[in-house]
């Protein structure tokens, strides 16, 4: 698999969970405001231009590869929001977080291997 397209089976769910991450900051601030001042908060459309982002470079992975090899690297979400809510967020992890996380990357491997 060249390179960039790999760059981009990552990166995509990398992007979506950042995505998540912002809609959490957001919703922390939304209790502050009304529907409106959610739609204007900067870390709703940071979240959203993300999303945007991620589903271009998707796009363009699925040019060159089958959705049946992609999407299964989309299970990478799972690995990284809670890594990311850790890290940003102050979040706990557990034991059987991190045994699952290596449970979900092995089932790459072994469908994309």
């Amino acid at each position: 698999m060249p390179l960039p397209v790999l760059a981009g089976l990552v990166l995509t769910p990398l992007l979506i969970s950042a995505g998540q991450i912002l809609f959490k900051l957001t919703s922390g601030r939304a209790a502050a405001g009304g529907l409106f001042a959610i739609l204007l908060d900067p870390y709703l459309l940071a979240a959203f231009a993300i999303y945007g982002f991620g589903t271009i470079v998707w796009v363009h992975v699925l040019k060159s590869v089958p959705l049946t090899v992609a999407y299964p690297f989309m299970a990478l979400t799972f690995c990284a929001v809670p890594l990311l809510a850790w890290a940003l967020l102050g979040e706990t992890l557990s034991l059987r977080y991190m045994i699952g996380t290596a449970l979900i990357i092995a089932g790459l491997l072994v469908v994309n291997g």
